[in-house]
């Protein structure tokens, strides 16, 4: 099995807030007060819902469905105490496209949380992942 190793620089800026990415790549600001960018927490939630929408419109895509929009609301509780990692993740998507159904939608989200998303598969195996679909 071939390793993949993927390599990312963080600067500090000023106060919380850090500039990265990957080295001669493009960059993103972090701020640990989530004034002037989202803090790491949130940019954890940005990372899931980016890595399960690319999935799943890559799936549909391949179910022949020429997705129109995706738009994926996340939001996750956290612990009250240290660490303050998530518990749970829950996951609003939206979606339309010409000839797109439920069935369809419905197996490529769950395709993306058990099989394809290398972020939520990267979190702890005891956090739970819901997920609600709407199709516009």
């Amino acid at each position: 099995m071939t390793v993949e190793t993927k390599r990312v620089t963080l600067d500090w800026q000023d106060r919380l807030i850090f500039r990265g990415g990957e080295p001669d790549g493009p960059t993103i600001t972090i701020d640990g007060d989530n004034g002037a960018a989202p803090g790491p927490m949130l940019t954890l939630l940005l990372a899931a819902a980016a890595c399960t929408g690319a999935d799943v419109v890559a799936i549909l895509e391949k179910m022949r469905v020429t997705v129109q929009a995706c738009r994926i609301e996340a939001s996750g509780d956290r612990r009250e105490t240290e660490p303050r990692r998530y518990t749970s993740i829950h996951l609003a998507y939206h979606l339309r496209g010409a000839g797109l159904d439920e069935a369809k939608a419905r197996r490529a989200i769950d395709l993306s949380i058990t099989k394809y998303c290398s972020v939520v598969h990267s979190l702890a195996p005891d956090l739970r992942v819901t997920h609600g679909l709407t199709l516009d």
